[in-house]
């Protein structure tokens, strides 16, 4: 059994009539994450809590508790996800972790999605925007400027499967053949079978959050991203459930080119809904990114797009992340553990520093988020950069040798220097200094 260190003069946050309660001394648990978790999330706390001061002077602050889930969990008693951390979670309500390690193929399951979904963390959340001074592919990189809703719960993300050879792969597909007398199977000895579960109330729980934050945010166009030209009964089924919304519960108006307009009815302010095939919309968030700010999309969809975003601003290291539910919230950096990096003082924790923003927000304390927002903004627009953002940032011009896949920080530090004039090169603790500065 765990027990945690509770800060004695913190306060518990409240969830009462769909509102989040803040008291001025919040208990907030976090966990430091797997790998480069410790470069990043002691950098994040420092950040926060700089700007909460400055906001706010000594009236307010963040009384940190920190839990365990991962690899230290593990170490300490044996459990990577032990019941404790969920208890934790759920007693404070809003928590933010570094990252958390998940193998590929075989080992354990996802820790992430885990916590989601004991927690019904059912929509993950995140932000993309573009921050001046980020090296980007895309020539008009500001007009990228968007809010994934990703529904967190359902779909492939379930972990509903089954091997192949195994027990369980062989009873599904004999179900299938001789049950539903249906063969869809080409190579049945050696064929491992997945379930996509999506329903009508976990879509609609999503989409919902959706509208109001686009509503809220007087955004101008929401988009419903799906593949419900192939998998009709359950992409499709998503689409047909938002648009049941949008005309059911928000008395949408169909236009003639098939979108609908929803008319918020205290601003009057007009949200244009519309749909787009998931294929298709991978080719308009580059040809046409200005066209699309809010999206609702089922989980896979969700995870290419928000990185394929992310990529399109300068990379997953600034994009920031939230997994949220009916009064609980968890916040997280939304990149890998990178183990290799670990401990180095180089990489970018610019992810769990926005997260980080995004947790301020949620919480309600908003001039301390402006100032967490502020400060991104102007050390990346001063040339403050972390190993990542200067490789990208010189990367434009520097012609690396066929022979060579990799470059060193003083490779990248001296082309740097060179191709960008004015450039700092800056460790993970420098970036977090280099915000506080320009708070």
């Amino acid at each position: 059994m765990i027990k945690f260190t509770v800060p004695k003069d913190g306060e518990i946050i409240s969830f009462d009539n769909e509102t989040i309660k803040t008291p001025d001394k919040p208990i907030i648990p976090y966990i430091i994450g797997d790998g480069i978790g410790i470069d990043v999330t002691p950098v994040m706390k420092r950040v926060l809590n700089y700007a909460i001061g400055k906001a706010y002077g000594v009236s307010k602050e963040i009384k940190w508790m920190e839990i365990y889930a991962g690899r230290q969990a593990q170490e300490i008693c044996g459990d990577l996800l032990p019941q404790e951390t969920i208890d934790a979670m759920k007693k404070y309500r809003v928590s933010i972790k570094g990252p958390l390690t998940t193998p590929i193929g075989n080992g354990f399951k996802s820790i992430n999605v885990d916590i989601r979904q004991k927690l019904d963390l059912f929509a993950c959340v995140r932000p993309i925007r573009y921050f001046p001074g980020t090296s980007s592919p895309m020539i008009e990189s500001n007009l990228t400027d968007m809010v994934v809703f990703r529904e967190n719960t359902e779909d492939l993300y379930t972990g509903i499967e089954w091997k192949p050879d195994s027990e369980g792969a062989k009873k599904i597909i004999e179900f299938i053949k001789n049950e539903l007398g249906d063969s869809p199977f080409r190579f049945e000895d050696n064929c491992g079978i997945g379930i996509k579960p999506v329903s009508k109330e976990g879509s609609e729980r999503l989409i919902e959050m959706a509208i109001d934050f686009a509503l809220k945010e007087q955004k101008d166009f929401l988009t419903i991203v799906h593949k419900g030209n192939i998998m009709k009964y359950t992409e499709g089924a998503f689409r047909d459930w938002a648009y049941g919304l949008v005309k059911n519960k928000y008395n949408g108006s169909l236009n003639d080119d098939g979108t609908y307009s929803v008319t918020d009815s205290k601003t009057k302010h007009k949200l244009i809904v519309k749909d787009c095939i998931a294929d298709n919309f991978l080719q308009q968030i580059i040809l046409v990114p200005e066209q699309h700010e809010v999206i609702a999309t089922l989980n896979l969809n969700g995870d290419y797009i928000s990185d394929a975003l992310a990529a399109q601003v300068g990379g997953i290291g600034i994009a920031p992340g939230a997994n949220v539910g009916k009064g609980f919230a968890v916040f997280e950096a939304t990149h890998g553990s990178a183990e290799s990096f670990a401990g180095k003082n180089r990489v970018n924790p610019g992810s769990i520093i926005l997260s980080g923003e995004m947790l301020l927000r949620y919480i309600g304390w908003n001039e301390a988020a402006d100032y967490v927002l502020k400060g991104v903004i102007g050390a990346i627009q001063k040339k403050q950069l972390t190993f990542d953002l200067a490789r990208a940032r010189a990367g434009k011009k520097f012609i690396r040798p066929k022979s060579k896949e990799k470059h060193t920080a003083e490779e990248v530090k001296e082309e740097l220097l060179r191709l960008v004039p004015g450039a700092t090169l800056v460790s993970t603790e420098g970036f977090g200094d280099a915000v506080i500065d320009n708070m």
